[in-house]
């Protein structure tokens, strides 16, 4: 491999040298800004880079030093990293969204030094915490207003920093002592620290190196032959690894150009203007996506509802053969065409998708009915499982040979197999160096010959083709010893617009339940169509209405499931509608949107009673974290329903395993 054979390319700030000449005027990055893209060329990145580098330097930032970055997807925050790493500091991203405390906990675990952010309000989150961390001494932010008044000696400008360095470049031998810093870097030296989502508890630091970062991203190019012409759209957060590999890791590699959308209001603007050929996202996008066409479509004319059913009815039908180039006759793929030009194509207009050569989903399972949708586009969308551990490639879809209910083979620099147990284990030169300052987890984590647990159930098809249950804490079984598998059963249930979240509830109970969140956006234009008025989001939940609509859902799930004998006895009894949305800001959902099953059970333990102790409703008070940081609590009455179920079918073959 050419990362592992060439130690003038094995770090990331040598690529960024490279690119200065190979790409040289090739854009490198541009930023949607007052209405504007605004594009900076190779050569240009490197001048930027090499400039804020050199004012980190001046500041005191020493080789091993941790900084921080926190922010919204932002030219000068990528900047920031690579200037970071370019003299032997390691770059601790964050997510933006993350609440004081929340990054206070990150900044000390990882004894930061420097942090730089994008603006007063993350500046405000860590200046309130300030007496917390002893360790840091800088804060750097990006975007001044709001900023102006804020005299205070460890406060700074970016643009005072990167002004620093500018003027420090033209003094003898300035430029050449940091070009010998970053040839001294070497492909073992840490990279980057990319904090987990914390799904079961607190978060751990995953110290990733060069080496495993670089050759997840060599592999992951090669597989899908991404190349200097492609173009990415950069809006998931800087801390996920995902966005890690695809926008910073892979752009350096093969040189292709990321486009950073002006902000969340306009991500599905901003990409149709961009139409990224190379696309990933976790499940909720491509949900909302959906969620967004059923709304559009429950809102057109009669004519255009008609011809949606009827041309989305032949894409389910021919729309995945064609794709992966399978026999289909003449007449359905004249229809096809035809279903393009009225249907298909429109659609991936709108969704800023019409360029795309590879997509891929992946972070949590995605509904399989969800999954064909978009594939019967003609949408090139694929599964592959990984880790923040596993630099993100441990297994992936060929071109092809792709399955709903599968997230395909071992990635080419990874081995995987099954323990007894059924836990999925893996290893390979993407596997991570271990946890920051925790070593009991590391040895827990890394075991025998370099396998790395993965906490996921799984199996190998008959294709040999990996299919992943659910985390295997999660994978459970009802009180008669029949297999129940929650997030199935979920991912059936989030293919419907209306639904938002589901979280379901059965292992050692006689039977499933589950509690369900609407979404706003879909259900309130529902109402509106249907002359149904509400005050609230929670209001809406306890109309009967809502709850008919919601119970029709479950009912359909139901039926279906009760058509697969391996889960038909694991159908949904009862199920109650939440009155408040799932947050990340309450402890809920990760920020990554993974749901916190055991923060879930612990805070509405009485919910999970009464769904089991016969109620038919519960009144309940629920603490809440509004935007602005301040605290509250919420209360409501919830009414628990029971769900219509079907009988099982005769026992066969258990074929689906999302």
């Amino acid at each position: 491999m050419t990362i592992l054979n060439s130690p003038s390319v094995d770090t990331v700030p040598k690529l960024l040298l490279r690119n200065a000449v190979r790409f040289a005027d090739r854009p490198a990055m541009r930023e949607k800004q007052f209405g504007i893209w605004r594009e900076w060329a190779w050569k240009e990145v490197l001048v930027e880079v090499r400039s804020l580098a050199i004012g980190l330097a001046l500041m005191g930032a020493a080789k091993g030093d941790k900084i921080a970055i926190l922010g919204a997807n932002r030219p000068r925050l990528y900047w920031a990293m690579a200037a970071a790493q370019s003299i032997g500091c390691v770059p601790v991203p964050l997510y933006q969204d993350s609440v004081a405390e929340e990054i206070a906990y990150v900044l000390d675990h990882a004894e930061a030094r420097i942090i730089i952010c994008e603006d007063q309000e993350q500046v405000d989150k860590v200046l309130s915490m300030q007496g917390r961390l002893p360790r840091l001494t800088h804060i750097i932010y990006d975007d001044p207003r709001g900023l102006e008044d804020y005299h205070l000696d460890h406060v700074l400008a970016f643009d005072v920093l990167q002004s620093t360095g500018r003027t420090a470049v033209d003094a003898p031998g300035t430029i050449e002592q940091w070009l010998a810093g970053v040839e001294a870097g070497t492909d073992d030296a840490l990279a980057v620290i990319l904090y987990t989502s914390g799904t079961t508890g607190r978060p751990k630091g995953v110290m990733l190196s060069f080496r495993n970062v670089l050759v997840s991203a060599e592999h992951g190019n090669a597989f899908d032959r991404i190349t200097e012409t492609d173009n990415v759209i950069a809006y998931l957060p800087m801390a996920w690894a995902g966005d890690h590999i695809f926008s910073y890791a892979q752009s350096h590699l093969a040189g292709f150009c990321v486009n950073i959308p002006e902000n969340r209001e306009t991500i599905l603007e901003n990409r149709r203007e961009i139409s990224p050929t190379y696309f990933f996202s976790p499940p909720r996008v491509f949900e909302d996506f959906l969620t967004h066409v059923m709304v559009r479509m429950d809102d057109a004319g009669w004519f255009k509802r008609w011809l949606f059913r009827v041309f989305m009815a032949h894409a389910h039908k021919v729309g995945e053969p064609i794709l992966d180039g399978k026999p289909v006759g003449v007449v359905d793929r004249l229809l096809y065409r035809l279903g393009s030009f009225f249907i298909y194509g429109p659609l991936k207009s709108q969704m800023g998708l019409s360029r795309l050569r590879a997509g891929y989903t992946a972070g949590e399972a995605i509904g399989p009915e969800i999954f064909r949708f978009y594939r019967s586009l003609g949408l090139n969308l694929k599964q592959l499982y990984g880790q923040t551990e596993a630099c993100v490639y441990i297994a992936l879809q060929s071109d092809g040979e792709v399955h709903s209910d599968t997230v395909g083979r071992a990635a080419p620099h990874m081995q995987i197999r099954i323990a007894d147990d059924g836990e999925v284990l893996y290893r390979g030169a993407g596997v991570f160096v271990g946890y920051f300052k925790d070593e009991r987890s590391t040895a827990s984590a890394i075991i025998d010959d370099g396998w790395v647990r993965s906490g996921d159930a799984g199996f190998f098809d008959s294709s040999e083709q990996l299919k992943i249950l659910d985390r295997i804490k999660d994978v459970g079984a009802l009180a008669d010893g029949k297999l129940f598998p929650p997030k199935y059963i979920e991912n059936k249930l989030k293919f419907f617009s209306h639904v938002k979240e589901v979280v379901c509830f059965g292992n050692g109970h006689p039977f499933a339940t589950a509690m369900i969140n609407i979404d706003l956006v879909a259900v309130s234009s529902w109402a509106e169509r249907n002359n149904i008025s509400y005050s609230s989001y929670q209001e809406l939940t306890a109309h009967p209405r809502v709850i008919e609509l919601i119970a029709g859902h479950v009912a359909t799930v139901n039926r279906q499931i009760a058509n697969e004998p391996n889960v038909g006895h694991a159908q949904i009894r009862r199920f109650v509608i939440l009155f408040k949305e799932l947050d990340a800001d309450d402890g809920e959902l990760t920020r990554t949107h993974k749901v916190r099953r055991n923060i879930i059970v612990d805070r509405y333990a009485p919910v999970i009673c009464a769904l089991y102790d016969g109620s038919r409703e519960i009144d309940m008070s629920v603490a809440v974290t509004f935007e602005d940081g301040r605290q509250g609590v919420l209360k409501g009455r919830m009414q628990i329903q029971n769900a219509e179920t079907f009988g099982v079918a005769a026992s066969r073959v258990f074929e689906h395993a999302a």
